[in-house]
């Protein structure tokens, strides 16, 4: 079994983005997300300082409410 099947929510990811705007940031982030193929992604935190931006992304694995594997009879 992966790591990946062990999350039990999500997966984040934060860094800083050199960009001219909060805007250009903001577009930076969610391209990351799908460059680094989590797909779509949320961006949980953004902040501009004039240089870039800090982001935090998050990539749910698992949303609340979904159907959970581990909850299932045989999980392998």
């Amino acid at each position: 079994m992966s790591a990946l099947n062990k999350v039990i929510d999500a997966v984040d990811v934060e860094t800083y983005l050199m960009c001219s705007d909060a805007h250009q940031g903001h577009s930076l982030a969610l391209q990351l997300g799908k460059e680094m193929n989590l797909g779509d992604v949320d961006i949980m935190f953004e902040e501009f300082d004039g240089y870039g931006v800090r982001v935090r992304l998050r990539k749910y694995i698992h949303r609340p409410a979904q159907k959970y594997h581990w909850l299932e009879s045989d999980p392998q």
